[in-house]
């Protein structure tokens, strides 16, 4: 026998099985008031989407509300005022990694790479994010992926430039792997239908496999989080007391092994249920209406 006290359930997280909702609140916002390492930054308000040209005042409201909880932005397009953010996150003295959303396009795409670069030699971007499940959503070939991230990092020697994508993805992509400086996993246990219950173990899973693929590359967790609100997914059911727990778990185990997350999202943005269903609408930590939930 090898048994210690000390490591008794010690790969399973914190144990919230009988905590009573109140108990569930104080723990959700001791963690949320002791900071994350990131979040990723929503700017859409209520009626707004891609191609809404969002304003510096929303920016920096939103700033306002999100910059005493977390040390890390991550934002996700570098036009239609996106390319604001780093700027004003920087203001509010947090990092940034700083994305350049890329899709179908060419002339957006441009656009978005003409952008990060900008941005980037401005002095606003700590990491730069070529791309975001791009391969995922077959918008682009890998060989076009490749060009805009090796393009990318010639502009900007001395900064990390990366590809986000589905953990998965690095494993099965051996030259976009390589060409990151480091591995941006997005890290879904909800999306491939994990109970609440197993998605801790599941999410350290996703991680470690990113960091088999990367090979000695640092890895950072650029999304992961849990909807409040929406119709179940497999195995996976949105609810209040499922998002604080999963909340709990991840942001405990950022701690105490100096695990990088960016956690998915700020704030609740309507426009995503065309893609997600009505989950998609239920991801922040604020409300649409930039109050905090629970």
């Amino acid at each position: 026998m090898s048994v210690r006290s000390e490591y008794l359930m010690s790969l399973a997280g914190v144990d919230l099985e009988d905590k009573s909702q109140d108990e569930l609140r104080a723990l959700y916002y001791q963690h949320l008031n002791r900071g994350m390492h990131g979040i990723c930054f929503s700017p859409y308000m209520e009626g707004q989407e891609p191609g809404t040209q969002i304003s510096e005042e929303q920016i920096r409201r939103r700033m306002e509300i999100v910059s005493p909880h977390t040390k890390w932005i991550r934002s996700f397009s570098c036009t239609e005022g996106n390319e604001l953010i780093p700027k004003i996150a920087r203001e509010f003295g947090l990092k940034t990694m700083v994305g350049a959303w890329l899709g179908k396009y060419q002339s957006i795409n441009e656009n978005e790479i003409e952008g990060v670069i900008e941005v980037a030699k401005a002095g606003y971007a700590d990491i730069v994010a070529v791309g975001n499940e791009v391969l995922y959503r077959e918008d682009l070939t890998e060989e076009e992926l490749l060009k805009y991230i090796y393009r990318v990092k010639e502009e900007l020697p001395g900064i990390p430039v990366a590809y986000v994508d589905a953990y998965y993805e690095f494993a099965n992509r051996p030259k976009v792997t390589e060409a990151c400086d480091v591995i941006l996993a997005n890290c879904y246990p909800f999306w491939e239908g994990c109970s609440l219950e197993n998605s801790y173990l599941y999410m350290k899973d996703m991680y470690n496999r990113a960091l088999s693929a990367g090979a000695g590359k640092k890895v950072i967790i650029s999304e992961t989080g849990w909807p409040n609100v929406g119709e179940p997914f497999h195995g996976a059911e949105p609810s209040q007391e499922n998002a604080m727990k999963y909340f709990i778990q991840s942001q405990n185990w950022s701690k105490e092994e100096d695990i990088e997350i960016f956690y998915f999202s700020s704030f609740d943005e309507e426009w995503k249920t065309s893609d997600e269903g009505d989950v998609g609408a239920y991801w922040g930590i604020w409300d649409k209406n930039e109050k905090l939930k629970f």
